[in-house]
């Protein structure tokens, strides 16, 4: 997918810092100190951790592309979610979308109660790398680096406090079950382990929002089973999830089930 790892910071720059523990170039910016941005929930009543508001997503043509028309989705704290549709649905528009890696033409996306559609890049890069985890089909890890390194590298991006790193990244790597594994590269693991690794660098700074494209497309019927019953841990433990498949048997273990289709979203009956 396009513009999957801009969120690592990496699209560009020939790969990460000389070292994943030095601070990042900038800080991250407060949402709620920029121009732009919405008011958030009233008082009393914590706001959707997602609610997308009559979006629309236009490609221009000829002909003119409606990949997604008048979607509406509220996903309160500690939802689960999946999204299910075909190829050509409009999954990775919505993804992109969620993942404040693309805008909507039309309508409005709130993360937090934030209103991103029209926020500045430095609202929205630091609400995607402060609130947001990605999980992604491919794992998308850097190959020579050790599995603690690529973990670290997600706290680099989302504002850590750099004396809080390594135990947060070695906290989540236990957390997936692979702390035997801290000093392996990923060229060494088996497919299950590098998507455990890749959900501890999701998780590593605490997001608000855990997004995962695919997460068990790569992976045999025994390491998805496992990759499910980690969302089910982490789901239990209060993270909001929202996963987006093709396969039915991943769809299932949702709390919450949506279609996609052309374009459009219909919420499916348990």
């Amino acid at each position: 997918m396009t513009g999957d790892i801009d969120w690592l910071g990496l699209n560009g720059s020939g790969g990460p810092p000389s070292s994943v523990l030095d601070d990042p170039p900038d800080a991250l910016t407060t949402p709620d100190e920029e121009e732009g941005t919405g008011p958030g929930a009233a008082a009393g009543a914590p706001p959707a951790v997602v609610e997308l508001v009559d979006v629309t997503r236009s490609f221009p043509g000829p002909p003119v592309v409606d990949a997604l028309t008048s979607v509406n989705l509220r996903i309160d704290p500690g939802d689960y979610v999946s999204i299910i549709g075909p190829s050509g649905s409009g999954k990775s528009t919505l993804l992109n979308l969620l993942g404040l890696l693309d805008r909507p033409t039309s309508g409005d996306y709130l993360l937090d109660g934030v209103a991103t559609g029209r926020a500045s890049e430095s609202v929205r890069s630091a609400l995607r790398g402060g609130r947001i985890g990605f999980v992604f089909q491919s794992f998308h890890l850097l190959p020579h680096r050790t599995v603690l390194d690529n973990v670290l590298l997600a706290t680099l991006y989302s504002g850590v406090p750099r004396g809080e790193r390594q135990e947060r990244a070695r906290a989540a790597l236990d957390r997936v079950h692979l702390s035997h594994r801290v000093d392996f590269t990923p060229t060494t693991l088996s497919g299950g382990e590098r998507q455990r690794v890749a959900v501890a660098r999701a998780v590593v700074a605490g997001p608000h929002l855990l997004l995962a494209d695919e997460p068990t497309g790569n992976l045999d019927s025994t390491n998805s089973v496992e990759i499910m019953e980690l969302f089910d841990e982490l789901h239990a433990d209060g993270l909001t999830l929202v996963v987006i498949t093709h396969d039915p048997a991943v769809s299932a273990r949702a709390q919450r089930r949506v279609r996609i289709a052309d374009g459009r979203l219909t919420e499916l009956d348990r």
